[in-house]
């Protein structure tokens, strides 16, 4: 007595299959989506209950199968297909690389070392040329010393820096170039 809807809705299948499998074909537009649909449909029977009997069981399971084929395109449509997965992977990064990155690190530390290496007026007028921007006359006022002894300590830490950075230091003619 238990069984009454489950039994009444298997029979209902099984005699209506090729008929459910047209209608649904129409519906659905593809025999295949049509077959899934009352596969899963015939699975969701055994979750029939008898607490309310079924009174059209042919409708009752045409209704399961259309609400099962809706959430399987809705699914299908939230998926991703293998093109768009293709084209998010390919996104180039304009980030530099780890490796880039532990290496710009590690020449930090380096740069750090050699500064601490330089006497302390020569790394005052490099840091306020290069980091600070100010023009030499500035850094050579402020300090009390000739624009040609800024010049000198200019030259001194950047060899020095090079030096210890295994850096190739290019000579210009005509000294540092003006800040504007």
């Amino acid at each position: 007595m238990a069984e009454i809807n489950r039994v009444r809705l298997r029979g209902q299948l099984a005699d209506n299959y090729d008929g459910l499998v047209k209608k649904l074909t129409r519906r659905l537009g593809s025999s295949d989506f049509a077959y899934e649909a009352l596969h899963e449909t015939f699975l969701r029977l055994e979750r029939v209950t008898d607490a309310v009997p079924i009174r059209s069981p042919a409708d009752y399971i045409f209704r399961i199968a259309i609400n099962i084929a809706r959430d399987r395109q809705k699914a299908q449509n939230l998926r991703v297909s293998a093109t768009e997965i293709d084209s998010l992977l390919d996104v180039s990064d304009d980030g530099p690389s780890p490796a880039r990155i532990v290496e710009a690190r590690s020449d930090i530390d380096a740069f750090k070392r050699a500064l601490a290496g330089l006497p302390e007026r020569p790394r005052d007028v490099l840091y306020s040329i290069t980091i600070e921007g100010r023009p030499p006359q500035d850094v050579a006022t402020r300090l009390g010393v000739s624009l040609r002894t800024v010049e000198s300590d200019l030259k001194l830490a950047l060899s020095h820096c090079a030096d210890c950075l295994d850096y190739t230091l290019i000579r210009r003619l005509g000294g540092p170039r003006p800040r504007s």
